[in-house]
């Protein structure tokens, strides 16, 4: 797969394009990307994956041999070759305003906002979607693991189980956005900086003569890392092992069986030979319910390695994310605009979101306005990161986006932060952008009524 692609989109993208192309149709459109709905039990979303959203969109491109593909196309036998012209210079000459990787964010806020010629913000809808969608779903599944562990280590382990080696590796770079501390993945950790984490397997354990020469052999080779696994025969016996022969670990690792009642007696054991200093990590098809149940029986553990219900979103594994027409600018005329169907209805004009907090500092509420409104007290969210197809901001460490997380975290009011979503944030729209909505609809409805005479 070429990694910037024009093809990597939807049929239709590229139909409406070459309407718009063969047609001179050539106003800028301001496009914005949002979320619907919130996935079961959650209360808020975090923002993710915008990095990669960039880095396509300003690289994206059409081959020859692509090119040629798509003149093959049934699909496109009657378009001439002002659009494959056109696809053959393709570059994105249009701006973008998004909020910063790491923001948490709510239903029907602008998590992306789009503005450029409308054969150019067609077609990158489909890749838009999918990269915010995925690792903005993946960062919040590992804002609710961090929750659950109660300040704990939440170590990503999930590459395994993805639903593809590449999704994997943004998966471990979308659960450190959320609040885990590193991830098994080594990939990601070169590409992003990412802290990787790893222990045994239990193949290690099975192919030594014994379980006391696998231990000898891994704390040898690894003194300062060595993480020994304990359920491949008998968790206690292993403990007892290793303490009989010195090995003494950086951690020790349950992955089956009562985790709880284990953990209790390893740090037992573990503390009565003076080692207290020696983690226990568990692991073994863990989500964020199963490590808060672990926590509320007292088990012993200092981190947690999750695996597939973070890197699939097992619990809820789609996002609701929507690309909408919000306006069209021509020939210095701007039109707005909104969809009114039911249960899918959209507010019209370019927006912004703007993020109020109480006497404490914590989020109280925010309002979607117009772009060009100001609302005193707010903070405005959403911020340029390219204008005319070239990047606006420096790219930032991912350390930071993962900080800036944290710290928005601890802004918000506690019920939200429960694993059951017990509250509501409040998201308001301005009263100017609900008497622009009262316009389009009136003026649509006049439309239609001259249509129908």
């Amino acid at each position: 797969m070429r990694e910037h692609s024009g093809l990597l989109t939807d049929l239709y993208e590229l139909t409406m394009a070459a309407g718009y192309v063969e047609h001179g149709f050539a106003g800028r459109a301001t496009f914005e990307l949002f979320v619907r709905h919130l996935p079961p039990r959650r209360s808020y979303l975090v923002a993710a994956g915008l990095e990669q959203a960039l880095d396509y969109i300003a690289h994206v491109s059409f081959t020859s041999e692509e090119i040629a593909y798509l003149r093959g196309h049934p699909a496109f036998a009657q378009v001439g070759p002002r659009f494959f012209d056109f696809l053959a210079s393709f570059r994105f000459h249009g701006d973008i305003w998004a909020l910063p990787e790491g923001t948490i964010f709510f239903p029907g806020e602008p998590l992306l906002r789009v503005k450029a010629p409308i054969a150019e913000a067609q077609i990158l809808e489909t890749y838009l979607l999918s990269t915010l969608s995925f690792q903005t779903l993946i960062a919040t599944k590992a804002a609710r693991l961090y929750t659950a562990a109660q300040g704990r280590s939440v170590i990503e382990f999930g590459t395994r189980r993805a639903h593809s080696i590449g999704s994997g590796v943004l998966a471990a770079r979308a659960a450190y956005i959320g609040g885990c501390q590193g991830t098994s993945n080594v990939y990601a950790g070169h590409a992003f900086g990412i802290p990787t984490y790893g222990t045994q397997a239990h193949s290690w354990i099975m192919a030594q003569e014994s379980e006391a020469e696998a231990f000898r052999r891994f704390v040898e080779l690894f003194p300062n890392h060595a993480v020994l696994l304990l359920d491949t025969y008998d968790v206690r016996a292993a403990v007892e092992t290793i303490l009989a022969a010195k090995l003494k670990p950086r951690a020790v690792r349950l992955d089956s069986g009562d985790l709880a009642a284990d953990s209790i007696w390893v740090r037992r054991r573990l503390d009565a030979a003076g080692w207290q200093d020696v983690q226990v990590f568990a692991s073994g098809d863990l989500d964020e319910d199963r490590v808060a149940e672990l926590l509320a029986r007292g088990a012993q553990i200092d981190g947690f390695g999750v695996g597939t219900a973070l890197s699939t979103s097992s619990d809820a594994p789609a996002l609701g994310v929507v690309y909408k027409l919000a306006e069209m600018e021509e020939s210095g005329a701007v039109r707005v605009a909104a969809k009114f169907s039911h249960a899918k209805a959209t507010y019209p004009g370019s927006k912004q979101v703007f993020r109020f907090a109480d006497a404490q500092g914590k989020f109280a509420r925010d309002v979607i306005a117009l772009d060009d409104e100001h609302l005193p007290g707010g903070t405005p969210l959403l911020v340029q990161v390219m204008h005319a197809g070239q990047p606006t901001l420096p790219q930032e460490p991912l350390g930071r986006l993962r900080v800036r997380f944290l710290d928005s975290f601890q802004r918000l009011p506690e019920p939200l932060r429960r694993l059951d979503a017990a509250e509501t944030y409040p998201v308001r729209h301005s009263a100017r952008l609900e008497a622009m909505l009262g316009q389009v609809r009136e003026r649509v409805s006049r439309a239609s009524s001259r249509t129908t005479r």
